[in-house]
């Protein structure tokens, strides 16, 4: 067996636009649906959904069989965390909360092997060697991590070019909700101060060279996101389409109420 490539980081390093799906049920069921729906990306959310690391190999087995790339958001910048979901074979992390270029370069060393990083050598029994099956695995698995960092605070926004230059980062995922809320305009995405603080993230993270990335919930601010720069293009998630679905429905199945 050999160590597989990352077709995504490959995709986004080449300028193509991935779309993706968050994964925020914890649902191997729904993991499978969405990979076979013909996304590019799925994100199981270990950050905000209940995902353990335990609940994660069966996801990561139900994209694997669609073929869409997984990605995994680990709950918080730590290195622990980061080793268990590459152990798990997940070459695609996403790093909530990075302020500062501190942080980014020690998310960026818990992707990688000594000497380059401080990714620990138990790959071997892991899923992410086939446990033990790809003999060149630990030689050849740095080049294929791909590290998404979020900037989603006051502090990320003064910080963004010297997150976004940090070796080891390889794009910057705009965080629009907690950059609205810590910018005082709680769930006022569209604030003219939070639109200019987003499109100064994405403006500096593409002058750096780096990967952006955004996700949004209304459709028609796609094509806007990606005349802009971005090709990490969250779409919507599961919970939302499943939630807005049966709420659809069982609208239209009740009868309206009648006046007396």
């Amino acid at each position: 067996m050999q160590t597989p490539e990352n077709k995504l980081k490959s995709a986004l390093v080449a300028g193509k636009v991935q779309y993706g799906i968050w994964l925020s049920t914890g649902s191997a069921a729904l993991a499978e649906m969405a990979g076979n729906a013909g996304f590019d990306w799925c994100l199981i959310d270990a950050e905000h959904g209940p995902n353990a690391v335990t609940g994660l190999t069966p996801q990561l087995h139900a994209l694997a069989v669609s073929g869409t790339a997984p990605v995994v958001r680990v709950p918080a910048a730590e290195v622990w965390m980061i080793k268990q979901v590459l152990d798990q074979g997940c070459q695609t992390v996403l790093v909530p909360m990075v302020d500062d270029a501190a942080t980014a370069q020690n998310m960026a060393r818990a992707m990688l092997y000594p000497p380059h990083g401080v990714r620990g050598m138990g790959a071997s029994s892991a899923r992410a060697s086939g446990y033990g099956a790809m003999p060149d695995y630990i030689r050849q698995a740095d080049a294929q991590m791909c590290l998404l960092v979020q900037a989603e605070s006051r502090k990320a926004f003064d910080n963004i070019d010297a997150i976004a230059a940090t070796e080891g980062v390889d794009g910057v995922f705009v965080g629009p909700a907690d950059l609205s809320a810590d910018m005082g305009f709680p769930g006022q995405l569209d604030h003219p101060q939070v639109l200019r603080a987003i499109d100064h993230i994405i403006a500096r993270t593409l002058t750096a060279g780096k990967i952006a990335g955004i996700i949004t919930f209304d459709e028609t601010r796609v094509a806007g996101w990606l005349e802009k720069g971005i090709t990490f293009m969250g779409v919507s998630s599961d919970v939302t389409l499943l939630n807005r679905s049966l709420r659809s429905l069982a609208s239209r199945l009740r009868p309206p109420s009648s006046s007396e």
